[in-house]
């Protein structure tokens, strides 16, 4: 019988706010960094919050072979703003137009996790939600946003954990969501595991 942070975890990502939270928790974790190509998988015809399952059982079960005995962890983090689906920013041009985009109106923010054990074929897929309404946003803080970096690999091009106060005025849901890892319906899916054990 495992206790309940001595499960064995990989976590399939290299994201350190995934880290942060997973070790925060208080998990034992290893990181194997899946390398599956994102841009073959098509936003087309595809809702938000299936598009975030897909990649995140992609990258589990890209890690999941190296690890047969343990849980594997996938994540995909995407904004979805009125229907459309909004990943990481590919340049500074592509990064001003989602700022200004997302920070005009509300938006959701949508993590997709897939829990992967080979051994006993375990494969759970979800997803959270978590609203965000943004402040409005001059002209000059766009500029220093971009100018600072920190809206690179981040979905949206934005993190709340670095610059919440700055751009947002409230979220409804999971914080841990917005940073890329609903650490509660985590905890929760592990939990669940930990007992069927």
């Amino acid at each position: 019988m495992y206790g309940k942070k001595t499960i064995p975890i990989v976590l399939a990502s290299a994201s350190p706010r995934r880290k942060d939270l997973l070790t925060q928790t208080g998990y034992k974790f290893i990181v194997d960094k899946s390398d599956i190509d994102e841009s073959r998988y098509s936003t087309n015809n595809i809702e938000p919050h299936k598009y975030a399952e897909l990649l995140a059982l992609a990258k589990a079960k890209n890690i999941a072979p190296n690890h047969p005995d343990k849980l594997v962890i996938g994540a995909d983090t995407i904004v979805d703003y009125d229907g459309s689906i909004i990943g990481k920013a590919a340049d500074e041009k592509h990064a001003i137009e989602i700022v200004r985009k997302l920070f005009s109106k509300p938006h959701k923010v949508i993590t997709g996790i897939a829990i992967v054990r080979i051994n006993d074929n375990t494969e759970i897929v979800t997803h959270d939600v978590t609203i965000v309404y943004p402040r409005k946003m001059s002209p000059e803080q766009i500029t220093e946003h971009i100018k600072s970096g920190t809206w690179k690999d981040k979905a949206g091009a934005y993190a709340i954990q670095e610059n919440g106060d700055e751009f947002v005025e409230r979220i409804e849901g999971s914080m841990t969501n917005v940073m890329g890892f609903p650490m509660e319906l985590i905890d929760k899916l592990l939990a669940k595991l930990i007992t069927l054990k």
